[in-house]
């Protein structure tokens, strides 16, 4: 299904991002990988280089590339280099965040502004600039990771700023969805039905909320089945890991768990 095939993965030096760039690579499929870790940080694991070295174990290639995604010319040069390494563009996993659940009096300007930058800015910005590849392409996907849009005020109260970042991303995707849909590009969103073990649940979370969490790789395998899905048949939907693996007939959910026997807990916005 993805052997060949060429996707661009924002945010891919760890957690979600990387686990994705792993399992397309594990099926065939070459990967860009930008993030803007590309040295060793001292208390977060993985940089786009060691997640290059782990694809190319399983025989794929990866284009590893150092970026802040809010910068435009950045994000076209980025582009630019997966054409002219891999010869075109499939899909891209719109993936990196920002986060900050903070309420509105204790959210700085600069963290509101960083998290609309990384989340809605460069999402539009990606989609923008790969829109004229993914025309070209077989089966073209765009999956953004954010959250199905909710307006109950119970989402807004506590976290405004953040809520504002992650569904201005899934506004892209009901918006390109429609606006795509006569050049036969997919856009949907996955979010986890969980949390999900990442650095950025362990760094802003109690101990005990990180162990109730599942592996990234849940999310890895929704995305996975989401791209595979036709792109003319399957876009605009708003899928939670779990039930979209539920569709593909999946069945066992233990297996994904941090720390087995540890019930998983919902996610903020589930």
């Amino acid at each position: 299904m993805f052997k060949n095939k060429t996707y661009i993965i924002t945010g891919a030096s760890r957690g979600i991002g990387a686990a994705i760039a792993k399992k397309l690579a594990s099926e065939g499929a070459n990967v860009t990988l930008i993030a803007k870790t590309a040295e060793p940080h001292p208390t977060l694991p993985g940089t786009i280089h060691t997640v290059a070295q782990e694809i190319e174990a399983l025989g794929a290639q990866a284009l590893p590339i150092q970026l802040d995604v809010r910068d435009i010319d950045g994000v076209h040069a980025a582009i630019k280099k997966t054409v002219e390494t891999f010869g075109g563009v499939d899909g891209l996993i719109n993936n990196a965040s920002a986060l900050n659940v903070t309420n509105t009096m204790q959210t700085p300007m600069k963290r509101f502004d960083l998290m609309i930058g990384v989340n809605v800015r460069a999402t539009f910005a990606f989609c923008q600039a790969c829109q004229p590849l993914l025309q070209k392409a077989e089966n073209p996907h765009i999956l953004i990771l954010s959250p199905p849009i909710n307006l109950n005020p119970k989402w807004f109260k506590d976290h405004l700023a953040y809520t504002l970042s992650k569904y201005g991303m899934s506004m892209c995707t009901l918006g390109l969805a429609e606006e795509f849909k006569s050049e036969k590009i997919a856009v949907n969103s996955l979010w986890p039905k969980t949390l999900i073990a990442t650095a950025a649940v362990k760094n802003n979370f109690p101990a005990e909320v990180y162990k109730a969490t599942r592996k990234p790789e849940i999310v890895a395998n929704a995305a996975a089945y989401i791209l595979s899905q036709p792109s003319t048949k399957f876009t605009g939907q708003f899928c939670l890991d779990e039930d979209i693996l539920k569709t593909s007939g999946e069945k066992n959910f233990e297996q994904y768990a941090t720390h087995p026997g540890i019930a998983a807990m919902a996610d903020i916005y589930v």
